[in-house]
């Protein structure tokens, strides 16, 4: 999902192909490592209070990914308009505060986030929204660099195999950190609610617009993924998890269609991949249902006390009520929205200075080597 999911899904700039997925490469090899080592730092810091040395394993290199995927989001808002020091600077800087934003919600609080629809898809769209406003360079005023931030029939074709390789491994990223009792829940979860985010975005642009809209297609139908992600190991309705993903597939189909364009005129906000479309709008929802479902799942798990414990530790011995368990969902919600914004902001401007004045937006010829016509397809050595 990381490499070729995230990867693929950027190409769909008609001049900025190669750096897109050239980045997404580098930036995540570098991102995972690091997060492997932050989020440990800031685990052993704040919850367990004593330092040893870190232990590598599978769930270790799954928390890695999660690191890389939130700093491949941010990546997604400001794509075309940085160059490779603003992005790897950006990037080393978020995985400091998005280990620290882990560390307090899940560690501190034990606000529990299965698939990351809060920890992972909220604070890297809203780190890389609040970062956005100091990547928007003048150049932007000219209509014809501004359009090579708009997508072309083949970029946008070869854009779909990372679309439909995060669509079909998006459950396994869900329920990757599962336990065994919670694993076929969270991907059946998954399954079904992907499967409606599809159906009701396309169904949407089809009735508003009369035919499908590619950047619909590409973004909206994976929105069901992110939703269910708090709630994933939650839900116990099919019906549920259905509507959990059609509603998010509709909410992101109406941020791409009008509120992006709205954001864009009002606030000057630059969302090259309509980053708050697909992870932020839908992880907000993701962790509003989340709190919903912790605060209910008594009932839902009919008063398995057993599994009720394993998924929520922190109701062990009576400590917490499940409606309190949902308080805690909800401020966790909160902190990483305003930890999210205010170091994005921080680290956007900060990023910002490392060069990157000259950059032409959204075309590959200030990152790479060789010579590119895109018109003709060739490439030249230089």
């Amino acid at each position: 999902m990381i490499y070729v999911g995230f990867g693929f899904l950027m190409v769909f700039l008609k001049k900025h192909c190669w750096t897109s997925v050239g980045y997404n490469f580098l930036i995540a090899a570098w991102s995972c490592q690091l997060a492997i080592l932050i989020t440990g730092f800031w685990h052993m810091a704040l919850v367990e209070e004593t330092f040893h040395r870190i232990n590598l394993d599978i769930p270790s290199l799954i928390i890695g990914d999660f690191g890389a995927g939130a700093v491949l989001i941010t990546f997604g808002v400001i794509l075309g308009r940085c160059n490779l020091s603003q992005l790897w600077v950006l990037a080393t800087l978020e995985i400091i505060f998005y280990g620290l934003n882990e560390a307090i919600c899940a560690g501190t609080l034990q606000a529990v986030d299965m698939g990351g629809s809060m920890y992972v898809h909220t604070f890297g769209a809203y780190f890389g929204i609040a970062a956005s406003f100091f990547f928007s360079p003048k150049k932007l005023k000219d209509k014809e660099i501004a359009s090579n931030g708009e997508g072309a029939y083949l970029s946008q074709t070869i854009a779909m195999v990372g679309t439909l390789f995060l669509w079909m491994f998006w459950p396994s990223f869900n329920g990757a950190l599962a336990s065994e009792f919670q694993q076929q829940r969270v991907i059946i979860n998954t399954v079904l609610a992907i499967s409606s985010s599809c159906i009701a975005a396309c169904a949407l642009v089809r009735i508003q617009c009369g035919k499908l809209n590619m950047e619909v297609v590409l973004n909206s139908t994976l929105a069901g993924g992110v939703a269910i992600g708090s709630a994933s190991d939650l839900v116990v309705a099919a019906g549920v998890a259905m509507a959990i993903g059609a509603l998010a597939g509709i909410l992101s189909c109406c941020g791409y269609i009008w509120l992006g364009a709205w954001l864009n005129k009002k606030i000057g906000l630059y969302d090259t991949c309509g980053v708050n479309n697909l992870h932020g709008m839908p992880g907000i929802l993701g962790g509003v249902i989340g709190a919903i479902s912790a605060g209910m799942a008594e009932s839902a798990f009919q008063k398995d006390t057993e599994s009720l414990v394993q998924t929520f530790p922190a109701l062990k011995d009576g400590k917490r009520t499940t409606a309190e368990q949902g308080w805690i969902q909800l401020a966790a919600l909160g902190i990483t929205l305003g930890i999210s914004l205010i170091s994005g902001a921080l680290c956007g401007f900060l990023a910002s200075k490392c060069g990157g004045d000259n950059l032409t937006p959204y075309v590959d010829d200030d990152h790479w080597h060789e010579d590119l016509d895109y018109n003709l397809g060739e490439v030249t050595a230089l």
